[in-house]
């Protein structure tokens, strides 16, 4: 099978992101942002994906964490569609839930080719991890644009801010793990009566 790995670079007056992806990783991360519950969550991403991810990012921090968070997840978006080619064989679409204490979150993926994000991650605090509760679902949104994917998030139940939207990124990760499987049963066919996707 030809490695499914990807790396990319972006460059704006804002922000300048690296990003290598390798989607038959072990689950190693080597993340760095300049925002650390950031990088917990997107090591959560790489660890229970089972993706390799290396990631480093400088942005206009001083200005706030939107732009950094916002490119991360449009890069990192491109860079799965582009380590996933032309899908081929893969199982197209996963879905999991996960627990996290008293939090438990639901994801499902579908790697279409149709982006749309459905989000209700139900983040109530005045912020997460020192980020604004909305730029999660904003990182979301951007990663379902740019790897043209169907992704639904959806927590369940939950009281602690900080619990909900890891058991988020775990159930993100868990049902992109499914998604880009290959199935063998496929034999290199493309998961859709279209033909592409």
């Amino acid at each position: 099978m030809t490695p499914r790995i990807a790396s990319l670079t972006r460059s704006t007056a804002e922000t300048s992101i690296e990003v290598t992806i390798n989607l038959d990783g072990s689950g190693q991360a080597d993340v760095s942002t300049g925002i650390g519950f950031f990088d917990h969550m997107l090591s959560h991403l790489a660890k229970h994906g089972v993706f390799d991810l290396a990631l480093r990012a400088q942005g206009d921090l001083h200005v706030d964490a939107h732009h950094t968070v916002e490119d991360c997840g449009i890069l990192l978006g491109q860079a799965f569609a582009q380590a996933l080619g032309d899908k081929a064989g893969i199982v197209r679409a996963g879905s999991a839930v996960m627990p996290l204490d008293e939090a438990l979150a639901f994801a499902a993926v579908d790697l279409s080719g149709r982006p749309y994000a459905v989000l209700d991650l139900r983040l109530y605090g005045a912020e997460v991890g020192g980020l604004p509760p909305d730029l999660f679902a904003h990182f979301f949104e951007s990663f379902a644009a740019a790897a043209r994917a169907n992704v639904h998030i959806r927590t369940l139940a939950g009281v602690n801010d900080h619990h909900k939207i890891e058991a988020c990124f775990k159930a993100f990760a868990r049902a992109l793990d499914q998604a880009v499987r290959v199935d063998p049963r496929r034999k290199g066919d493309v998961p859709s009566t279209k033909g592409i996707l």
